[in-house]
């Protein structure tokens, strides 16, 4: 009996439940297009692990992988539309060009991937005062919270952010 790869066994995973994930995605995004690239990525990060996928568990694991693609698109989408429509109400003389925003929106969601571990008042006081440029008092008094309090989110903020950066600390 010849030994199965992981890589056959992505093939037959592929084979086997590729049209059910596309559909299963389909349904979500109402977008066959967006739900075939979905469908790829789920299928491209299952080969990255490089670990064979028993039976039973294969749909399990596609649709919590496509979950978090699909969470990614969504995030992606509404930050995309943000910045556009943030765009649109600049003056044609001041829009940057389409490279520029194009590179903006990238950054843009890096720094949402670097946030998405933090927990939603650390996220809200790092984005207050370093987008925002809202003091510690003005961020503790919105938030209802201590300067203190603010001081140590934006310090846990500053710490993760280096930490993912730099690798440890």
């Amino acid at each position: 009996m010849p030994e199965t790869s992981p890589t056959h066994s992505v093939e037959s995973l592929y084979n086997h439940h590729h049209g059910w994930l596309h559909n299963w995605l389909r349904q979500r995004l109402g977008c066959p297009q967006q739900a075939a690239d979905l469908a790829q990525d789920t299928f491209v990060r299952v080969l990255m692990r490089r670990e064979p996928v028993t039976g039973t568990a294969a749909r399990s694991l596609l649709s919590t992988i496509a979950r978090g693609l699909l969470v990614d698109h969504w995030r992606r989408s509404a930050l995309e539309r943000a910045w556009l429509e943030a765009m649109a109400q600049l003056p044609e003389a001041y829009a940057p060009s389409p490279q520029e925003q194009q590179e903006t929106l990238q950054t843009l969601e890096q720094i949402a991937r670097m946030l998405e571990g933090l927990r939603s008042p650390v996220r809200q006081a790092f984005m207050l005062h370093q987008l925002g440029g809202l003091t510690h008092a003005q961020i503790a008094e919105r938030l209802g919270v201590s300067s203190r309090t603010v001081e140590r989110h934006v310090a846990t903020a500053l710490l993760h952010c280096y930490q993912l950066r730099y690798g440890a600390v």
